[in-house]
């Protein structure tokens, strides 16, 4: 049950990254700016795509498994550490606003959706350091510790 779970809610984070990509082929449209298509980039395209969708899948599978929800608007309550957040301190976003954004935009041939995950990237990553702070608020030296092992994207 967890899986299909996981998976559903996962199946939702690639549609929104298709209609981010499309965002930007609107913008590539409006300002007269030819797509890149190759054989090549679709296939980047669709295996970013299957990296995202597999480590969000494996990420959301820990919050499950622990019948905590994946997006909360208050702190959770336990730190993990293994698994996908083992190499990872962010494997949603590593998955999702790294992975399955420039996946779309790649399998779409975009170049103005790139420019858009560039600066999803961006905002992403000073949310992730407000985050983080709250983090070290709560979870005190076994943060530290944790974040001295495991890198905040690879």
């Amino acid at each position: 049950m967890n899986l299909i779970k996981s998976i559903l809610h996962n199946v939702g984070v690639v549609v929104v990254g298709f209609v981010f990509a499309l965002i930007g082929v609107g913008l590539d449209t409006l300002l007269k700016i030819s797509e890149i298509r190759s054989v090549s980039i679709l296939i980047l395209g669709c295996i970013l795509l299957a990296i995202g969708f597999f480590l969000r899948v494996w990420a959301t599978l820990y919050f499950y498994r622990q019948r905590m929800s994946v997006i909360r608007l208050e702190p959770q309550k336990k730190l993990f550490t293994s698994g996908p957040y083992g190499f990872s301190r962010n494997p949603l976003y590593l998955g999702g606003n790294v992975f399955i954004f420039l996946g779309a935009v790649l399998s779409l041939g975009s170049p103005s959706g790139i420019v858009l995950t560039a600066i999803a990237i961006f905002a992403t990553d000073l949310m992730i350091r407000r985050e983080e702070k709250q983090l070290e608020k709560s979870f005190g030296d076994e943060w530290i510790s944790y974040k001295k092992r495991v890198r905040r994207w690879i």
